[in-house]
């Protein structure tokens, strides 16, 4: 079973032609821009905690404020997605973001090999999971989905495994339910996160890589720096989308929920409650915020509620004088 964003093929469905005359494409801004709202997606090395390597690169790069995309104990390693100044609300929407790991599983007694690859099969989908007593969340019986779990490796009463799962699920409390139901118990031997949401390994950089780029963009070469700042917009590649005029952007800024009319493209995919992205025509991050209809209405209707706005990212520029204003969106 792959992410649940990964499961439907989609289109890009057009209401309307427009073109835009506001800000410029997220590649195009410049390193005291990115500075000012980013995101990294840092290895984390075993040993600090996640809010520790947070306020380290918060000190590299001197910003006042730092948030990531979901803790991981002091010696799991990988991906952590840490998001700096403006960018830091984004981290909403990693936190729901499905997770993959990479696991070292020891079973507390000989098995066969075709018997641990039976539960395996057997133990994805939608489980049962008691969260550990040190935990953020409350200790209660809740349901999760493992999206899948693969083997790569068995070595006597060692399992080298990949899962994908819901986020919130506890990949230590997972191998030890996994002996439970294997009649002899297990424990987790190692951890690393391979996968945040839109974010894996191609994207990760040391704090090392960090502290050395910010040196030579204080030297003047800013090739280093381009490299490691991602902007706020590749939090959301995991999102549905939905692309609107100009002349809604400035009413999102200051409350205004999206219509209808305001729509110009958008993800066929979309259905009503999914979170989705509200995007400039150059790709810019608008807003996120609650579906209320789905694609297929909102191609069809010329009004109504189409995204409950929940937060807002745009900054309204002097640039958005050029537009003209629409009285309904």
């Amino acid at each position: 079973m792959p992410f649940p964003y990964e499961e439907k093929q989609f289109e890009i469905l057009v209401k309307q032609q427009a073109k835009s005359e506001l800000g410029k494409p997220p590649a195009e801004r410049t390193i005291a821009e990115l500075l000012e709202g980013a995101i990294v997606n840092i290895d984390k090395p075993a040993g600090p905690t996640s809010h520790q390597v947070s306020d380290f690169t918060k000190q590299i790069l001197k910003s006042k404020k730092a948030g990531h995309s979901g803790t991981l104990d002091p010696g799991v390693t990988g991906v952590l997605v840490i998001a700096y100044g403006k960018a830091t609300r984004i981290v909403q929407a990693l936190l729901i973001a499905g997770k993959e790991y990479i696991a070292v599983m020891h079973i507390h007694a000989p098995k066969e090999e075709q018997e641990i690859r039976e539960m395996f099969a057997k133990y994805v989908g939608t489980i049962d999971q008691l969260p550990p007593k040190k935990s953020a969340v409350k200790r209660a019986w809740r349901k999760r989905t493992v999206y899948y779990a693969e083997i790569l490796e068995i070595d006597g009463q060692d399992v080298l495994f990949r899962i994908g799962t819901q986020a919130g699920t506890y990949i230590r409390k997972y191998i030890h339910d996994f002996g439970q139901k294997m009649g002899c118990g297990a424990h987790m031997q190692n951890l690393r996160r391979t996968r945040a949401g839109p974010f894996a390994e191609d994207t990760l950089i040391t704090l090392q890589d960090l502290t050395d780029a910010i040196h030579y963009h204080k030297e003047g070469n800013d090739e280093p720096i381009k490299k490691l700042l991602l902007p706020i917009e590749t939090a959301v590649e995991h999102l549905p989308k939905v692309w609107i005029h100009d002349s809604a952007v400035k009413p999102l800024t200051h409350g205004v929920d999206l219509n209808v009319p305001g729509v110009v493209k958008l993800y066929s995919t979309i259905e009503p409650d999914q979170m989705v992205a509200i995007m400039s025509l150059k790709d810019e991050l608008v807003a996120l915020g609650t579906a209320q209809l789905s694609a297929a209405t909102i191609m069809k209707e010329e009004k109504g509620l189409a995204v409950e706005v929940a937060k807002v990212f745009y900054e309204v520029k002097e640039d958005i004088k050029k537009v003209e204003e629409s009285k309904t969106i």
